[in-house]
């Protein structure tokens, strides 16, 4: 359920009473724990925080018109939902954060990036906290770009950037062309004509 605000502010005026207060909540944590250089606004119909183009110029690699989603928070029909993109992209963060939820023994209803709730009762907002604080932009980046590699995509986008591997390609066709049957003729062909220019 997509919203169709423009700004956080008309987002969290569209909801209801009762959600506009937790999801309040939660944004008051992330934003209090978010490290330098991610900024808050509007994306993909929900309240987002994203690193800007202007620290990661490549994008999100979906739709590289889009800043490089880290975290949203938005109210979906039958619950709200925190997406956490950092323990989807590293099973380590996911796992550290499990186990950090679960201390609390609050109940966690977590897929691979969002965390569900119906009530602000429900949310260890502690660990939401720990979580953010944990991936400083550069460390996230580094840890996107890693999981990106692995995928067919990020295979696609390093080979388009990598201007090495042409020039190899050029290299290798080089050789392959002083190596020809052609080639050597021609060259077979010269010494001979040297040959008798000599005599």
């Amino acid at each position: 359920m997509q919203s169709k605000a423009t700004t956080v502010e008309q987002y969290l005026a569209e909801l209801p009473v009762e959600r506009r207060a937790a999801i309040e909540s939660v944004r008051t944590v992330v934003l209090n724990d978010l490290p330098k250089g991610y900024e808050e606004g509007m994306q993909y119909g929900m309240i987002g925080y994203y690193v800007p183009h202007s620290l990661y110029p490549a994008g999100y690699h979906c739709d590289p018109r889009q800043p490089l989603p880290f975290a949203g928070l938005a109210s979906q029909k039958n619950h709200m939902v925190l997406y956490l993109m950092c323990c989807y992209g590293d099973p380590d963060e996911a796992k550290w954060f499990e186990q950090a939820w679960t201390k609390t023994g609050k109940k966690l209803d977590m897929g691979k990036s969002c965390v569900r709730f119906k009530k602000i009762e429900d949310v260890a907002l502690e660990v939401v906290g720990q979580a953010v604080k944990r991936m400083p932009v550069r460390k996230y980046i580094a840890q996107y770009e890693s999981a990106l590699s692995k995928t067919s995509r990020g295979k696609a986008r390093d080979s388009a950037k990598s201007p090495k591997k042409t020039a190899k390609k050029k290299t290798t066709a080089k050789k392959a062309a002083k190596k020809s049957p052609a080639r050597k003729v021609a060259k077979t062909k010269r010494a001979a004509r040297k040959g008798r220019s000599g005599s």
